[in-house]
C-alpha cells in the first residue's frame, strides 16, 4: 500500500541499509450541498475567509466541473470515477434510483482494502448504500433543517482520536441546500438582505425576490464557511494536519435559476480546492477538471495502482505545480432529477466554447416550469421575465423549449445569454464540438449516442410518474435498448 523510504542506520564502519514502509496521507474530503463558486476566493464578494486560506494553502481550481448537477447522480460518479449513464445513478436515490450493481469499484471499497479506515458524516445519497464499506458512519439524514451543526465537527474530532491508521474521512455538509435559512446558530453573525445584493448574475433577473434568495444563499454560504473552519481546526488540533490531503468540492450548483438540473454552468461548475502538505500552494489553476479526477487522485495519495475502469485522471501533477498535457474537452450530461423533469441532455466544452446537445429538441423541457413554480418562487414567471432583458427573456424561452444544440462562447458570454448554433461564423466550432460529444459517447458507452433512446427514456419515465416515488428501471433500459 504505502510509499516506502530507505533508513540508513550506523553500524560499526558501515551503515545498514532497510527498507521501510512510511504511512501514505491521510484524506479529509469535504463535500458541501446545492453550491457553486459562490465564495470570495472565486470572486464572489462575501465572507468565506477559511475557504480562502484553504486556497492559498493549496490549489484552487477554476474551471471544475460535476458530470452530472444532481446530488445523488454527483456523489455516485465522484465515489465510482464513472459518469452516470456508467454507474446507472442516473435519478435522486430519495426516488429509488440506484446505480446498476453494488459491485461496482468505488473509492470506499479500493481505500478500505488498502488499510485506509474510512468514515462518513452526513448522508450518502446513493443506492444500493451497502456498495460502500465505511468503517464508521454519523448523521446519515440530509439534516436540511441544520440540526445540531456542531455534531459534525464533534464526530470528526472522535475520528481523528481514534483512527490508529491511515484515513479517509468524508464529511457531507448540508448547507447550501435548500430551504436557504438565513441563520442558524447566530451564522453568519450579520445576515445579508436583499437590499445589499443583487440576484446572482447566471440567472440575468435582478428582480427583489431573486435578490432576497440570492442573499440568503449567500448567508448560507457564509456558514459553511464558519463549520469548515470548525472541522479544519479540529483535524488541526488532532495533530493529524500535516500529514493529510484535504478535498473540497461541492455537490453542484445552486438551486436557483439555470443552476441545479441543468446543463448551464451555474448548474455543473463547482469550487474544487486540495491541500496537499508538500505541493505548491497559492495556485489558481484553469485545467479543465472532473470530480470524476478525484477518485484517480486518492489512489495516488495512497501511493495504490489506479484502476483502469476509471475515465478521470489524477491531479496529483497540477497540485505539485507540474503542466502537463491536459484534456482539451470537458463532458457533462442529464437525466432526470426526481421524475418531474426528465430532460436527458449531453454536453462539451472546450477552453473557450461550449456545446450542449438536446436530442429531445421540439419538446418543452418539463424541467422549465418545476423550476419556475410557486415551489421555489412566490413571483409569476411573466414577472420575473418582465424584469430582465430581451436577451435574457429569449434565453429563458430556449430553455423552455430547447433547439438540438445550443453554443456558447464562455469568454465572452459566461452565463450563456447568447446562443450561436446558428451563426455561421461558429460553424467550425459548432461541428468540431459535435464531433467530439459523439467520440466521447461511443468511447463511454453512451446509451444516448441512438438518437431515439432519449425519446424512449424521457417517455419511461414520464409513464413512471410523480406520484409515488417510482423510479425508471435503468439497468433493464440499458437491457432492452
Amino acid at each position: 500500500m504505502s510509499p516506502f523510504k530507505q533508513i540508513l542506520f550506523p553500524l560499526g564502519l558501515g551503515v545498514l541499509s532497510i527498507t521501510a514502509y512510511a504511512a501514505p496521507p491521510n484524506i479529509l474530503f469535504i463535500v458541501s450541498e446545492d453550491n457553486g463558486p459562490e465564495m470570495r476566493c472565486y470572486g464572489t464578494p462575501i465572507d468565506t475567509p477559511h475557504l480562502d486560506q484553504l486556497a492559498k494553502e493549496g490549489t484552487l481550481f477554476r474551471n471544475a466541473y460535476v458530470p452530472q448537477a444532481g446530488c445523488s447522480q454527483s456523489r455516485a460518479a465522484f465515489l465510482t470515477g464513472l459518469y452516470p449513464h456508467q454507474n446507472g445513478q442516473i435519478g435522486l436515490a430519495t426516488w429509488k434510483y440506484a446505480m446498476y450493481s453494488g459491485k461496482i469499484k468505488n473509492v470506499v471499497k479500493t481505500l478500505k482494502q488498502e488499510g485506509y479506515q474510512t468514515g462518513i458524516i452526513g448522508k450518502l445519497h446513493i443506492n444500493p448504500g451497502n456498495a460502500f464499506p465505511f468503517d464508521s458512519k454519523a448523521i446519515p439524514k440530509a439534516n436540511f433543517n441544520r440540526r445540531d451543526m456542531s455534531a459534525y465537527k464533534e464526530h470528526a474530532k472522535r475520528f481523528f482520536r481514534e483512527s490508529k491508521k491511515p484515513f479517509y474521512l468524508q464529511v457531507n455538509f448540508p448547507d447550501a441546500h435548500r430551504p436557504f435559512i438565513r441563520q442558524i446558530d447566530n451564522l453568519p453573525a450579520k445576515p445579508l438582505t436583499g437590499k445589499g445584493v443583487d440576484a446572482i448574475p447566471y440567472m440575468g433577473i435582478n428582480h427583489p425576490e431573486l435578490r432576497q434568495q440570492t442573499a440568503d444563499y449567500y448567508n448560507c454560504m457564509m456558514r459553511l464557511d464558519t463549520y469548515i473552519g470548525q472541522l479544519l481546526g479540529a483535524l488541526e488540533d488532532s495533530g493529524r494536519e500535516k500529514d493529510t490531503v484535504v478535498v473540497y468540492i461541492g455537490d453542484h450548483g445552486a438551486d436557483l435559476l439555470r443552476g441545479k438540473r441543468t446543463s448551464y454552468e451555474g448548474g455543473v461548475k463547482i469550487p474544487m480546492i486540495i491541500r496537499w502538505p508538500g505541493a505548491k500552494n497559492g495556485q489558481r489553476r484553469k485545467e479543465l477538471v472532473s470530480t470524476l479526477d478525484l477518485y484517480p487522485t486518492f489512489c495516488e495519495i495512497a501511493g495504490i495502482q489506479i484502476p483502469q475502469t476509471l475515465v478521470g485522471r489524477s491531479l496529483k501533477s497540477i497540485v505539485h505545480g507540474e503542466t502537463p498535457k491536459w484534456r482539451k474537452y470537458l463532458f457533462t450530461e442529464f437525466h432526470v432529477h426526481s421524475n418531474h423533469n426528465p430532460w436527458p441532455q449531453r454536453t462539451v466544452r472546450d477552453a473557450r466554447y461550449k456545446l450542449i446537445h438536446n436530442p429531445l429538441s421540439g419538446k418543452t423541457n418539463p424541467g422549465y416550469a418545476f423550476t419556475m413554480g410557486k415551489k421555489f418562487f412566490a413571483t409569476s414567471e411573466a414577472e420575473l421575465l418582465a424584469a430582465a432583458n430581451d436577451q435574457v427573456r429569449a434565453a429563458y424561452l430556449l430553455m423552455k423549449e430547447p433547439p438540438l444544440y445550443e453554443l456558447y462562447d464562455l469568454q465572452s458570454d459566461p452565463f450563456e445569454f447568447k446562443n450561436l448554433a446558428d451563426d455561421p461564423a461558429h460553424a467550425k466550432t459548432h461541428t468540431r464540438l459535435v464531433e467530439a460529444l459523439l467520440h466521447w459517447q461511443k468511447d463511454t458507452g453512451d446509451p444516448l449516442k441512438h438518437p431515439g433512446l432519449a425519446h424512449k427514456l424521457f417517455n419511461m419515465i414520464r409513464d413512471a410518474g410523480t406520484a409515488n416515488r417510482k423510479a425508471l428501471d435503468y439497468k433493464a433500459f440499458m437491457k432492452i435498448r
